[in-house]
């Protein structure tokens, strides 16, 4: 059953691999929990999914997790329901925990030169790390699209890189002159690695592996520089992508291309930066303003 699950999430809904291995440990946790209780998967009812829902709370498990779980429990059940497993989806009016709305944190354009200002160029990995970084804020990459750009995506005299994300959805995305430039710097020193078979075309690789550089390999490195930096915000990869949008956003850029260039299928998913900068705007007026001052 699971083996034929995993062939529907892969060739009929598309997930990318981190999407799909998610949804199969979500099935192999509600699966899991059933057969502790002596429940045939097939034979759940609701208040049994209600009952693994009370057991997340009971764990501890954050509300965000476990709306993230649910949603893999529901693309479980729609698939058994689909498949013939079951007669009737036990999981449609299950519901997921209320979650607010998180404004991530952003960093100013000085924080981002900070960051990037402690790389230290005489070592052997510095032009790859400054390449990186500028790259992720030039153009809003998700970590996985950073580590997944290929040599073949890269358009640098038109001013474009292709980008493959969720879904294996790819799009071009403009690209600063500044990031160009580093990248250009940095080719000059990946001649010069001993890259592993199967390696080659990535982009950015790891100079003692000869690999592709791994998620937790680029979290670390912005971690180590951010501390280097002394700043106290909490900074991921990520978090470049959010400084991006939103200082795209700041700068007058329209909503509408603002997705287009994230990737979001929804523009919902991209409202969330104007939320961001409206709170700026109130911090503004507070602080400017002559009817607020004492």
């Amino acid at each position: 059953m699971l083996n034929r699950y995993r062939q529907y999430l892969l060739l009929e809904k598309s997930l990318s691999p981190n999407t799909l291995e998610a949804y199969m440990d979500d099935a192999s946790k509600i699966l899991g929990y059933l057969e502790e209780c002596g429940i045939e998967a097939s034979q759940a009812t609701l208040d049994d999914l209600h009952g693994f829902a009370a057991a997340m709370g009971d764990l501890g498990i954050a509300p965000r997790s476990q709306a993230r779980i649910i949603s893999g429990v529901k693309s479980l059940y729609r698939f058994l329901t689909l498949d013939g497993y079951c007669q009737t989806d036990p999981s449609e009016l299950l519901e997921a925990p209320k979650i607010g709305r998180h404004l991530p944190d952003v960093l100013t354009v000085q924080e981002i030169d900070s960051i990037i200002g402690q790389i230290d160029l005489s070592t052997p990995e510095g032009q790859r790390n400054k390449a990186m970084i500028e790259t992720m804020y030039s153009c809003g990459l998700r970590v996985s699209e950073l580590c997944s750009l290929k040599m073949e995506d890269l358009f640098l005299e038109d001013g474009f890189i292709r980008v493959t994300g969720k879904g294996s959805k790819q799009r071009l995305v403009p690209i600063s002159d500044k990031a160009v430039h580093e990248i250009t710097l940095y080719l000059a020193d990946r001649c010069h690695i001993t890259i592993k078979p199967g390696a080659e075309p990535f982009l950015f690789l790891s100079l003692r592996r000869g690999r592709p550089l791994s998620r937790i390999m680029v979290f670390d490195i912005v971690k180590d520089l951010t501390a280097k930096a002394g700043i106290s915000k909490s900074v991921s990869p990520h978090t470049f992508r959010h400084s991006f949008a939103t200082h795209l956003l700041e700068g007058g850029a329209n909503l509408r291309a603002i997705q287009c260039m994230l990737g979001h299928e929804k523009i919902s998913t991209t409202e969330i930066y104007t939320h961001i900068d409206r709170s700026r705007l109130r911090e503004e007026i507070v602080l400017h303003h002559p009817r607020n001052r004492i």
